[in-house]
């Protein structure tokens, strides 16, 4: 009998190691919790196309918008472990969970992670009317002209609204928010000067900056924009000061090891190369890479910051 069950284990390992060995043995899909055409849409399918050739069988993406990307997002939560369905999260991965009374799903808990695939830098514009040049600058003229301190977002609980809530908690100020349905529909406000200020992504108001329609102040990662090296930082006058878009791949969880270890490698590999560098680059994006446990680390760091300035804006979950 003991024969026969250490027989019985040695071929479940064997099948088990053979599983890992081949995998994948079937196309793999990546989805998109968002539109096309966006940040996390452009990334997953230039990862997808290098990674069929890496891979050996077809990468495919699969665009599920809905409910704040969690609709996607709560698919892939709830596919089977075994490395066939991924998906592409942004940083409301970290938001929603403060941000919503019933999610579907654990950000953390119910998902391994992949790959920190990015970040996406945000910039800090003004409409010229704004008598301020600098961080200190737009501090002052924001304490005193609270009533014309108006800014733009693409909407309440969206990483451009976060990155302001985290401006005033850091500067002891206080803006009217005034949320639109995406960024572009805010623009026309901006430029006619309706609205102050916007907190947006790098490729959205690049233009309107190069332009003069409205002033660059500073963007909003720890680090400067290989895009647009020329702007500061805001944590260069408010230190510590860190807010962007980013995001990863996420399996669910339970996914085998050997499979987001295969998969993590093949991702590092596709963002080291020169025509997806350019890509992703000349679009404002900041490749990252590194482990599964360093992009995890990241996810539960986004988590606790994001819930603190919740709380302290007085956000109610919807």
């Amino acid at each position: 009998m003991k024969m026969l069950l250490i027989a019985a284990a040695v071929v479940v390992f064997g099948i088990n190691d053979a599983a890992a060995q081949s995998y994948p043995s079937r196309p793999v899909k990546i989805v998109v919790p968002a539109t096309p055409g966006g940040a996390i849409d452009l990334i997953a399918r230039t990862l997808a196309e290098k990674l069929t050739a890496s891979l050996g069988q077809p990468v495919v993406v699969e665009n599920k918008p809905g409910a704040s990307n969690n609709l996607g997002t709560d698919f892939v939560a709830k596919s089977p472990p075994d490395g066939y369905t991924l998906v592409i999260v942004a940083s409301s991965h970290a938001t929603n969970k403060h941000l919503f009374k019933q999610m579907p799903f654990d950000p953390i808990k119910d998902f391994e992670p992949v790959a920190y695939t990015h970040v996406v830098p945000l910039l800090l514009a003004v409409h010229p009317s704004v008598q301020a040049k600098t961080v200190p600058e737009l501090v002052s003229w924001i304490k005193a002209n609270p009533d014309k301190a108006i800014y733009a977002s693409s909407g309440p609980g969206s990483s451009l609204h976060m990155a302001a809530e985290l401006f005033m908690s850091m500067t002891g100020t206080k803006m009217q928010h005034v949320p639109y349905k995406g960024s572009s529909a805010a623009h026309p406000d901006l430029l006619a000067g309706r609205t102050a200020m916007i907190f947006d992504t790098i490729t959205a108001v690049r233009g309107h900056v190069k332009s003069g329609a409205v002033r660059g102040i500073a963007v909003t990662t720890a680090k400067r924009s290989s895009a647009m090296p020329e702007l500061p930082t805001i944590a260069e006058s408010l230190p510590d000061y860190d807010a962007s878009t980013w995001g990863g791949i996420l399996a669910p969880a339970g996914t085998p090891k050997d499979a987001v270890a295969k998969l993590n490698a093949a991702i590092n590999t596709a963002l080291k190369l020169e025509d997806v560098r350019n890509r992703l680059m000349g679009a404002g994006i900041e490749i990252q890479g590194g482990t599964p446990e360093a992009f995890a680390e990241v996810i539960r760091i986004e988590v606790d910051k994001w819930g603190r300035i919740v709380k302290a804006a007085g956000i109610q979950p919807e």
